[in-house]
């Protein structure tokens, strides 16, 4: 129980943050659309370049998109066909986009150095790269139902500037060039502004909900796939880990795994007003698993991690 009210105290903060960006847009007219582009063209590329320029390259560090990337893939397909048995129109595309995804940016990264400091930025970093590829790419296909071609796609993942970031802080980080000490200390400051930021986004996201709708068949099916089937696959990846492959240390198992429960991706909600396919329902879903976060993270981290 100790355990548990520790982890519990160090989300509050973070779950604070979100309802200040609440707030904000409700009360103060702040919009998610001014500051998402700060994020995603300014503070998340830098966020990107310094923590792989920080990690040690090796073979488990590069696995760990790979393997993500897969996982996503295999949890979107997955779904895709369970809830076309369940539903004829587009709400089976949106369920299946957000059981392969999560929160990992704007969500898990905060989570991350909250519970284990700055020394995981890098592997957080790598993790969510990987679940970037597959928004990208079959997640945007799924979502899209076909509707855009392989060059829109391609041209969307070309215009991440967190895609040059992370491949520029490789060639820095595996050409052995340093940077100078001014430099390293101003990125840091970018840590704290994306924690901050990152968590009023979902808050700004939520404050813009002019409509509740809360469909239980869609909600149940996604908190399935995000709370319970993506957190086993990642144990048994943990478990083989563990017994035969050796890849990963035990700090990478509780990153990894705490990636996996992050709550549903909050570009599920933008995906579906892009395709107006019952948006609200998204929304509150998404609303939902994020205070459902707030509980199951420390829960699982109490009872989970020791057996692992």
């Amino acid at each position: 129980m100790l355990i548990f009210l520790t982890l519990l105290l160090k989300l509050l903060p973070l779950y604070a943050m979100v309802l200040l960006g609440y707030i904000a847009g409700r009360w103060l007219e702040v919009k998610k659309e001014s500051i998402a582009p700060i994020l995603i063209y300014i503070v998340a590329p830098v966020i990107v370049f310094s923590g792989v320029i920080a990690t040690p390259i090796n073979i488990s560090i590069i696995s760990l998109p790979i393997l993500f990337f897969i996982v996503a893939c295999g949890m979107c397909l997955l779904f895709y066909g369970i809830s076309g048995l369940i539903w004829e129109g587009a709400e089976k595309n949106i369920l299946a986009f957000t059981a392969g995804a999560g929160n990992t940016g704007y969500f898990g990264l905060p989570v991350v150095l909250a519970l284990f400091g700055q020394d995981q930025l890098g592997t957080a970093v790598f993790v969510i790269f990987g679940i970037i590829l597959y928004e990208n790419s079959l997640g945007f296909f799924i979502t899209a139902r076909g509707q855009h071609t392989g060059r829109e796609a391609l041209a969307k993942v070309l215009r991440l500037p967190a895609l040059y970031a992370f491949f520029l802080g490789l060639f820095v980080n595996l050409s052995h060039l340093s940077v100078s000490p001014v430099i390293l200390d101003a990125m840091a400051n970018f840590k704290g502004a994306y924690t901050v930021l990152g968590m009023m986004l979902v808050g700004l996201a939520l404050s813009q909900i002019t409509k509740l709708s809360f469909d239980r068949k869609f909600t149940a099916m996604a908190f399935t796939a995000k709370f319970l089937v993506y957190p086993l696959v990642f144990i048994g990846v943990v478990l083989l880990d563990n017994n035969f492959f050796h890849l990963y240390s035990a700090l990478t198992h509780k990153v990894i795994l705490l990636m996996s429960i992050v709550p549903l991706a909050s570009n599920t909600v933008a995906y579906a007003t892009r395709l107006n396919t019952h948006p609200e329902k998204a929304a509150v879903a998404v609303f939902l698993s994020t205070l459902f976060a707030l509980v199951y993270i420390p829960l699982f981290i109490t009872f989970i991690f020791p057996l692992l």
